[in-house]
């Protein structure tokens, strides 16, 4: 027998239809509201065995530097270009790319050269420097060989942070560093907003995580920010010790 709803019944069930229904709409359009279908993402071709991502400017692939100018002497770049890859030149000076970089992924390989020899500490010594100012060491530091201060070692954010880990190879095998830097913000007034910030894989290793940098990396005992462009040259240091490059490329980010 069917049954016939009473006023209580129906209150009840209108009560359930106030609280319940909404309540999934709700629910409902707050899931949609975390749907974002306005911010495509650029499609990028990813890195297959030695080939850059389709976005990004390839600083060295083969035979020429011309992308790159010398510190001393701008024209042509003194250092020794040998098919795909390049060497330092002792005492020629360092090298900069001709276009500025802020925030921006690189990628660079580089290898110890085998039976050098120098006065401590300037084996295998060389560095990438960031806008010119803050630079990711690179030395022959394969099982500590060649001891220098753990803050100044291959991986070493210079004078400031040790790597994580130590990663390197022997000499005469190559090396890489994939690196992510965000530069350093700004006020008006040109005093420092925030720091920059760098993370680092070696030779696919995680060294050095988000690190905030006390300011530009120098060889004496105070550092600080001082104002600059948002964009500077990209540096490949000299420091008397033939290091071999190939392979540089670089991606501009935009982290808003």
């Amino acid at each position: 027998m069917q049954r016939c709803l009473s006023l209580q019944d129906t209150g009840l069930t209108f009560l359930a239809f106030i609280f319940v229904i909404p309540f999934s709409f709700c629910q409902q359009k707050e899931k949609n509201n975390l749907e974002n279908w306005t911010d495509i993402p650029p499609t990028v071709s990813p890195v297959i065995g030695k080939t850059a991502p389709s976005d990004a400017t390839i600083l060295f692939e083969k035979n020429n530097l011309d992308l790159w100018e010398g510190v001393k002497v701008k024209n042509p770049v003194p250092w020794k270009v040998d098919g795909d890859h390049f060497t330092v030149e002792p005492t020629t000076g360092s090298i900069v790319t001709k276009q500025g970089y802020g925030d921006c992924q690189l990628h660079v390989e580089w290898k110890i050269p085998a039976l050098e020899v120098h006065e401590n500490l300037r084996y295998g010594n060389s560095g990438v420097l960031f806008m010119g100012f803050y630079e990711l060491q690179i030395y022959s530091s394969y099982n500590n060989e060649h001891k220098i201060y753990y803050n100044g070692q291959a991986g070493s954010i210079y004078k400031q942070f040790a790597p994580l880990v130590n990663a390197c190879l022997p000499p005469e095998q190559w090396q890489s560093y994939d690196i992510v830097f965000v530069a350093p913000r700004f006020n008006e007034d040109k005093s420092i907003k925030s720091p920059a910030k760098l993370t680092v894989f070696h030779n696919g290793v995680l060294i050095q995580y988000d690190v905030s940098l006390k300011g530009r990396t120098n060889n004496g005992d105070y550092t600080e920010y001082q104002w600059h462009p948002k964009e500077l040259p990209l540096m490949l240091q000299e420091h008397n010790s033939r290091i071999s490059f190939r392979n540089i490329w670089v991606r501009k980010l935009n982290p808003g």
